[in-house]
């Protein structure tokens, strides 16, 4: 069997956000909408995890003792509040540029943060277990979404949770997702995402149920204009968010 048959790296999708890597930390940048959107989904994870470990939302570290893989991480927004909230984050991507911005960014910060330039499967290969796995916003940019969500699947402890966020494939999602933020609005750059490459809830369900998770909640994740603000929604028609557990 090839090289490319076992990866889940599209290294299109890799060296466009790799070309873009200076632009992580600028909350007016191409990662824009990442930085607007990051609150949401933060808020999300936080009160999932402590719901689903027993812990206070409202502590200083809710995620104390756990420790967290982020599969995709970019230049790091979800690893450092992460690891600001108590976690042990483990940030990996399979870009080198991605990996080396966010490095810099973190040593920046005074946080420990362990960055990888790795893919979901060489991880996976080499027996690392967590409490968490978050796939927030990659599976719609990788190679094999099958091999990709089994790969991380297999990192999940016992009585651990998964996180999914993408975009839906949907005629509603091309026209605000690709063609209204990337054509017309310009929150992204063209090409940023491929309609053929969205992918519905259903379509990551399954493999997850395959790799013995269970889906515990799916929710909507929409935009309002007037307000410019993300917030979780029932319509699951544009963005959405997952969470499934593996049972104890």
């Amino acid at each position: 069997m090839s090289d490319a048959a076992t990866s889940t790296i599209d290294q299109a999708e890799v060296d466009r956000f790799s070309a873009m890597a200076s632009d992580w930390w600028d909350p007016t940048g191409k990662f824009r909408p990442l930085h607007k959107f990051n609150p949401v989904r933060l808020a999300y994870i936080r009160d999932q995890v402590t719901a689903h470990f027993g812990g206070d939302p409202k502590s200083h570290q809710p995620m104390k003792g756990l420790r967290v893989l982020d599969i995709g991480c970019g230049g790091g927004l979800l690893c450092e509040p992460l690891a600001r909230m108590g976690a042990e984050v483990i940030g990996a991507d399979a870009s080198e540029t991605n990996i080396e911005i966010a490095r810099i960014h973190a040593a920046q910060s005074g946080i420990d943060i362990d960055y990888r330039a790795v893919p979901a499967e060489t991880l996976a290969a080499n027996g690392e277990l967590f409490d968490i796995v978050l796939n927030m916003e990659v599976v719609e940019h990788v190679a094999d979404v099958d091999l990709f969500l089994s790969s991380c699947a297999q990192m999940v402890k016992p009585g651990g949770l998964m996180f999914v966020a993408t975009i839906n494939r949907t005629f509603k999602a091309l026209a605000l997702a690709i063609v209204g933020a990337e054509y017309v609005l310009r929150w992204l750059p063209r090409g940023t995402h491929q309609y053929d490459k969205l992918v519905r809830p259903e379509e990551i369900q399954e493999p997850l149920k395959r790799a013995g998770l269970e889906t515990i909640e799916t929710t909507g994740v929409f935009y309002t204009p007037l307000t410019d603000r993300w917030a979780l929604s029932r319509d699951m028609d544009v963005n959405y968010m997952l969470v499934a557990a593996r049972p104890k």
